[in-house]
């Protein structure tokens, strides 16, 4: 679908039902040479529920305007948030947040491709990144 629309039919679909939007003369600049990309995290502190719709209908946004979305589980935000749960239930709850997230957005037919998970204690341990925080 992406790869057959204007950067302007683009941008609005990237710009839709939103309140404000920052940088949009850049965002049409960006959009002239290559594709979006979009960064969104969450805490994987409890099951995802039914508000999850309210970020996967603009995330599916992107994913149709063709960006390149990055969704970051942050489960070290959740284990310290929540010291109560253990990192094997924090593990199971970042498989499930993907299969949960990719069922979302797929019962509304939108494409994949250009949609990876990564989680926050994939490099937030690490010491280069310790070190720049």
């Amino acid at each position: 679908m992406a790869d057959k629309l204007s950067p302007d039919e683009k941008l609005h679909l990237i710009t839709r039902n939103l309140q404000e939007v920052l940088g949009e003369e850049k965002m049409k600049q960006v959009l002239q040479e290559r594709e979006l990309k979009v960064y969104w995290g969450t805490a994987t502190t409890g099951r995802p529920h039914v508000a999850y719709f309210v970020p996967m209908s603009k995330i599916a946004d992107f994913l149709k305007a063709g960006c390149e979305v990055t969704i970051l589980f942050a489960d070290l935000h959740a284990f310290l948030d929540n010291m109560k749960a253990p990192w094997e239930l924090l593990e199971l709850r970042v498989k499930y947040y993907e299969q949960v997230i990719k069922a979302m957005l797929e019962s509304i037919g939108v494409p994949l491709d250009k949609l990876k998970f990564v989680k926050g204690t994939e490099f937030q341990l690490s010491r280069p990144w310790m070190r720049s925080t």
